[in-house]
């Protein structure tokens, strides 16, 4: 597998490590690589939406697996950024899984078989996807890899806050389980309980109240090596609509209510947490798969398997695919890098999970750095279309500071937009940090503005052609009202000369050297006068 703990490392399409577990000090540190994920999240425009698909599970379950096989269908179906369409189409029959070959070591997670665990950490496939979203926008899908949870070498405290940084940063949260849904596995989920039922408490008022302020949007159990499928052989479409029928039923019957407390409180607090929970279910791929020596060939997964795993790609990619949210706002690559720091800093031990109100605070900094960090570059992409290093044309004061009020304002009101989650004081405080930011940059913009003016530095040139044409002047009267014996009228007569040819010399010097100036001061006189002219009343209707 072509693999990269270093951004600078040349890989337009690998699995880049985001954290490291363990260090000198701490065994259970999380060590974020903030450099590779900057550079990874920098491949998608600053501009579009982000969709994070995450696999959490336990170890040797097939997770990296699975994710590897998402990556050859977003290959597949990722849309052409030039023409909009999707790069390939099932043409004669063929499938994605069908073409290409074996899967190679350069494009997939890396995965072998055996009993020991393989990944470690968190990895993310540093080639975002483009895909379309709902309504037909264009996302930038990112594929997320995760250690494998629940082995004889990590604790359960390390294995809660892997799911728990994993779930944080994901809008697609696959939790990959083994044979069924056991109650276990639900409980797993439990630590997220006291994080939803804060962040309900922050919501709006009314019934809806905890609905709109679920932190997560989707978990999907994904139930492998399932063996229960009434649908032994499926070869039809009916078939395979049987298979997934069987599938809503079983989840339904999972998250159902209970008559005992702790079964109920599990399955209250799950719903507390997530939007949608979903399963999709998956027979055995199939001997082949789990040696070690298996090269990747689809041609040696068993057929059920790959038609059933076809289908669920097509569901988990469909156009109903949602960007990353977080208190209600759609998040870009750079908003999403924000969130995904601070989420790692309060996961820096993973001795103890954070708690619930640690999580809160981190997802409101966050919230208040991406709303300080958009609002600034909103004012100043505002304003350097007026006034910015690539403007030549010069602007009254007057119109400089009114268009600076509507900029600042418009910031200031996008600010507040996007800074609503958390208390009050962090808020205002940085509102003010904006405010402080956009008058500095306003202080830029007048300079740059000033140095236009098509009526400054006309003072080097003035005065210096005002003394050559007063001392021709003050000659020409000297010569002609004195005599020509007189030796004081000769002497001023050849001082004022003098004083007019260095003057005209000195100018024709910089004439020579600076012929461009010139030409721009030149243009600049044609600007002054427009400048000077008093503006030409409208002509009143007879």
């Amino acid at each position: 597998m072509s693999v990269s703990s270093d951004p600078s490392a040349a890989c337009a399409a690998c699995a880049v490590q985001i954290v490291s577990l363990g260090s000198e000090d701490d065994d259970h540190a999380f060590n974020l690589n903030e450099e590779a994920l900057t550079a990874v999240l920098n491949k998608a425009p600053s501009n579009r939406k982000v969709s994070v698909i995450s696999c959490v599970g336990a170890f040797r379950s097939g997770k990296s697996f699975l994710l590897s096989n998402f990556l050859r269908y977003l290959r597949y179906y990722e849309v052409d950024e030039k023409t909009g369409d999707v790069k390939s189409r099932d043409e004669g029959g063929e499938k994605w899984y069908t073409t290409g070959g074996k899967l190679s070591e350069n494009d997939r997670f890396e995965w072998r078989g055996g009993s020991e665990r393989h990944t470690t950490g968190i990895w993310i496939w540093s080639h975002p996807f483009t895909l379309r979203g709902a309504n037909g926008e264009l996302l930038s899908v990112y594929v997320v890899d995760t250690q494998g949870l629940f082995d004889n070498e990590t604790t359960m405290s390390l294995t809660a806050s892997i799911f728990g940084l994993s779930t944080l940063l994901s809008s697609y949260s696959i939790y990959n389980v083994a044979k069924q849904i056991s109650e276990d596995s639900l409980q797993h989920l439990a630590l997220f309980s006291e994080y939803g039922r804060t962040a309900s408490d922050l919501g709006g008022d009314g019934d809806k109240k905890a609905e709109k302020t679920k932190p997560f949007q989707k978990l999907e159990f994904l139930v492998r090596d399932w063996q229960n499928f009434e649908v032994e052989d499926p070869s039809t479409e009916d078939d395979f609509a049987e298979m997934e029928a069987s599938m809503n039923s079983y989840i339904q019957s999972v998250i159902a209510d209970r008559d005992a407390v702790d079964l109920k409180e599990t399955r209250e607090q799950i719903a507390t947490c997530f939007e949608k929970v979903d399963a999709f279910l998956l027979p055995h791929p199939g001997l082949e798969v789990t040696k070690k020596k298996y090269d990747g060939d689809p041609a040696k997964v068993d057929p059920t398997f790959m038609a059933l795993l076809d289908r669920y790609c097509g569901k988990v990619f469909s156009s109903e695919l949602e960007p990353k949210r977080i208190n209600g706002r759609y998040l870009t690559a750079p908003e999403l890098c924000e969130y995904i720091k601070a989420y790692a800093a309060i996961f820096s031990s993973g001795k103890d999970f954070p708690a619930a109100t640690t999580l809160l605070a981190a997802t409101a900094a966050a919230s208040n750095n991406n709303a300080k960090r958009i609002s600034v570059e909103k004012y100043k992409s505002e304003m350097d279309n007026l006034a910015g290093p690539n403007v030549q044309v010069y602007h009254q004061p007057e119109e400089l500071s009114k268009h600076h009020n509507a900029t600042r304002d418009a910031s200031l009101t996008l600010f507040d937009s996007i800074a609503t989650f958390g208390s009050s004081a962090p808020i205002m405080q940085a509102k003010a940090e904006v405010k402080s930011s956009v008058e500095e940059a306003y202080e830029v913009y007048v300079s740059l503005n000033s140095s236009r003016n098509p009526l400054a530095g006309f003072e080097t040139y003035v005065l210096p052609c005002i003394v050559a044409v007063s001392s021709y002047i003050l000659r020409t009267i000297v010569d002609l009202s004195c005599t020509s014996w007189s030796q004081t009228c000769k002497a001023s007569s050849d001082v004022l000369g003098q004083v007019t040819s260095v003057i005209l010399l000195f100018l024709l010097i910089v004439a020579a050297t600076k012929a461009k100036l010139i030409s721009a001061r030149f243009n600049q006189v044609k600007s002054a006068l427009m400048v000077m002219a008093p503006p030409t009343s409208d002509k009143k209707n007879s």
